[in-house]
C-alpha cells in the first residue's frame, strides 16, 4: 500500500500551531492588541515562555510590536493579517472542541 506524501507546508503549519502556548496566544490577541502583562496573566504562561513565544511569532509575521512612546514606554502585541486569517482555524478547533471535549469528565478522570 502506497503511503501519502504529508504536504511540507501542512506539516509546517502543525508544527507552528502545535508549539505550546502559541495557539493560545493567538486566539486570545484575536480580541485585539493586548500588553505582555495581560498576555500573561490571561493565559497563565511564565513571561520567559512568553518573551520567547511573542518574537517567535513577530519573527514569523504574526505578531507585531508597536512601542508607544510614553513614560513607561508601552508595548502592545497585535496579530496582523497573516495572524488574523487563522482565526477560521482556531473557530473550528474551538467548535470541535465544544462538541467533542467533555471539561467535568476529563477533570474527574484525573
Amino acid at each position: 500500500m502506497k503511503q501519502a506524501n504529508i504536504c511540507p507546508r501542512f506539516e509546517k503549519a502543525i508544527s507552528l500551531l502545535s508549539q505550546r502556548w502559541t495557539a493560545l496566544i493567538i486566539n486570545q490577541m484575536l480580541s485585539g492588541p493586548h500588553r505582555f502583562c495581560a498576555l500573561q496573566s490571561s493565559i497563565g504562561i511564565s513571561g520567559k515562555v512568553l518573551s520567547e513565544r511573542l518574537k517567535d511569532l513577530e519573527q514569523k509575521e504574526i505578531i507585531k510590536r508597536k512601542v508607544i512612546p510614553e513614560t513607561p514606554v508601552i508595548i502592545e502585541y497585535s496579530l496582523t493579517e497573516k495572524g488574523y486569517s487563522l482565526e477560521p482555524v482556531l473557530k473550528e478547533i474551538e467548535n470541535w472542541s465544544q462538541a467533542w471535549l467533555d471539561i467535568e469528565r476529563a477533570e474527574n478522570i484525573k
